[in-house]
């Protein structure tokens, strides 16, 4: 059977304890003696202790009353912690998140989630678009925090993952076997410039079979075998394999996943949301390039 402690009994305890009388204890908590009175003799009933001893002339604590007291302050402190940040107006406010729409999963979604539990009357505005954007949008003032994907980290920026950029086609395709190889973009992806470099240096001839502004028809494209696309190890989605190593596809180099923030007004809110993405990264190991397949 669950048995719950009467926090408001808790408080008078606790009160009690630390001014050494009743009368003092009603008077802090703006409460009656008998008030007082009452809730510790409801709480002694409902534990089955004594947890005062009345027997001298002040009110002192039974060794019973002792032990709940150490646990009764830290139970009247996450109370009033928590009730503090869920009902202060310091925390009813709205910050804007820039996160890579390549990188929103698997992490931003939990966190988001975990950001809400915590805040629930502070808006988090995601602002999904390319690395170059959104560090433009944080040096204008226009979000308080971004994710980015940068080959070097950048001064003031924290990596909170690396992750290679991997060659991806979909599920038993064929298409990187053809020339010239197909090529699946969005106009202003960073990696697109990287990956037709690298192609031209191994002398692979290339065709951008799919230049789009939308990411689903990307993964669509690839998906329907009509081109191969480059993208972190572990944010392909579920449907496409690693293009086999006997392609002899170029190496591509390894990108660093960044949080930079801005000068925000409100820090306390900023460095906690922070502080959730630091961790949904650091719970997950960085995520292990798949087996190459091989060719059908």
């Amino acid at each position: 059977m669950v048995r719950n402690l009467d926090l408001t009994a808790l408080r008078s305890f606790v009160a009690v304890a630390e001014t050494g009388g009743v009368t003092k204890a009603a008077g802090q908590l703006h409460l009656t003696q008998s008030a007082v009175s009452m809730q510790l003799k409801r709480l002694e009933e409902a534990m089955g202790l004594a947890l005062m001893d009345r027997s001298g002339r002040g009110v002192a604590l039974t060794q019973q009353g002792e032990l709940l007291l150490s646990y009764a302050k830290r139970m009247m402190a996450l109370n009033d912690e928590a009730w503090g940040r869920l009902t202060s107006d310091d925390f009813e406010d709205e910050i804007v998140l820039g996160v890579p729409h390549d990188i929103v999963y698997p992490h931003i979604p939990k966190v988001l989630k975990q950001f809400a539990v915590e805040f629930p009357r502070v808006k988090v505005q995601l602002l999904s678009s390319y690395t170059i954007n959104l560090k433009e949008r944080l040096e204008l003032g226009e979000a308080d925090l971004i994710l980015t994907t940068e080959i070097d980290c950048p001064v003031g920026a924290k990596v909170v993952q690396s992750s290679q950029l991997t060659w991806f086609g979909a599920q038993d395709g064929r298409v990187w076997k053809k020339q010239p190889l197909g090529l699946a973009y969005e106009n202003n992806c960073l990696f697109r410039p990287i990956v037709v470099e690298a192609l031209d240096k191994a002398g692979i001839t290339w065709q951008l079979a799919v230049d789009t502004t939308h990411a689903k028809t990307v993964e669509a494209c690839v998906s329907a075998d009509f081109a191969v696309h480059a993208c972190l190890a572990g944010t392909q989605p579920a449907d496409w394999m690693e293009v086999p190593a006997d392609a002899n596809l170029p190496e591509l180099p390894e990108f660093k996943i960044t949080l930079q923030r801005a000068g925000s007004a409100n820090a306390v809110l900023v460095d906690r949301l922070a502080e959730l993405i630091e961790d949904a990264y650091a719970s997950q190991s960085t995520p292990a390039r798949p087996q190459h397949l091989q060719a059908v």
